[in-house]
């Protein structure tokens, strides 16, 4: 999986999966072993799991059924991982933004206000489009003779 062309989202599941995966593999030594196998990656655990969950047909699971399917992604020796799946994927936790990524939040978030409000000054000082009066056609009067 390409990360650079992942949402914020799916980033923050691989990094989840890849946090749990390495917290397993620190208590659980035989898992360890499995996890360190060079011929398998996080990427293609993930994408495993996108896999997975579409065969399913299902759009929620629960974290422990998630995180069995990367166990079981690791465990197997000959798993078909499937072809990558450009999808979004949501994740039931905050995802911590960087201090840059917070930075460039507040200067887009100015720069929207800045130009929401130029619009404003713009459509107030154009002159209103004056209504035409209809002439009305006006009858002469008896005295107007």
């Amino acid at each position: 999986m390409a990360r650079k062309n992942e949402n914020k989202g799916t980033m923050a599941f691989a990094d989840t999966i890849r946090h749990y995966l390495e917290k397993r593999a620190e208590n659980d030594v035989l898992f360890a072993v499995k996890f360190a196998n060079p011929s398998k990656s996080v990427e293609d655990c993930v994408t495993y799991i996108i896999n997975e969950v579409k065969k399913s047909g299902c759009n929620g699971f629960t974290d422990d059924e998630i995180f069995g399917k990367a166990v079981h992604y690791f465990e197997e020796n000959e798993i078909e991982v499937g072809n990558p799946i450009n999808c979004k994927v949501v994740v039931n936790h905050t995802v911590e933004l960087t201090e840059e990524e917070k930075e460039q939040a507040r200067q887009d978030a100015i720069e929207r206000l800045r130009q929401k409000e130029m619009a404003k000054m713009r459509k107030h000082s154009q002159p209103k489009p004056t209504t035409e009066k209809k002439t009305q056609d006006v009858q002469p009067s008896l005295f107007d003779f």
